[in-house]
């Protein structure tokens, strides 16, 4: 192999890297609608029960970085809208429960309907603003719109 044909080679690596880096970066934090559809036991996380209108499942581990500011944006959220739940679920030392729900990265995200039935998935940190519209889209209910003094 030639100096040329090596940088060449080099070249195309760097930018196959680069293009899936991006790839991974963009999908961070946005929904996804496509996901099996299935219904969330809340006995099996440890749970009593679910939110009346919708659930904020976040899947956290204790060493994450970003858990708990989400864990701070999905409360707020949870306790400004009536009938809405978040519940926290530390995969530390649940494996079963990560493979189960193909949790690959912490913090995850999941959006469940009143019935437990996953309707949205986020993968690393949702805004909040993403969450508030998922939420208006599953229930029908717009969110109380801040003062413009408080928007930021």
């Amino acid at each position: 192999m030639t100096l040329i044909e090596a940088l060449i080679g080099l070249a195309v690596l760097l930018t196959v890297t680069v293009v899936a880096g991006f790839v991974v970066r963009w999908n961070q934090g946005r929904a996804h609608h496509h996901v099996p559809h299935e219904v969330v036991e809340p006995a099996r996380l440890g749970a009593d029960g679910l939110g009346d209108v919708a659930t904020l499942l976040q899947f956290s581990t204790e060493m994450c970085s970003r858990c708990p500011g989400v864990h701070r944006t999905l409360s707020a959220v949870a306790d400004a809208r009536p009938g809405v739940r978040h519940l926290d679920v530390d995969l530390t030392n649940r494996p079963d429960i990560a493979k189960h729900f193909h949790v690959l990265q912490t913090p995850t995200t999941l959006i469940l309907d009143r019935a437990g039935v996953v309707q949205t998935r986020f993968g690393g940190v949702p805004r909040r603003d993403v969450i508030e519209m998922e939420l208006a889209r599953l229930t029908g209910v717009e969110p109380e719109s801040k003062p413009e003094a408080e928007r930021v």
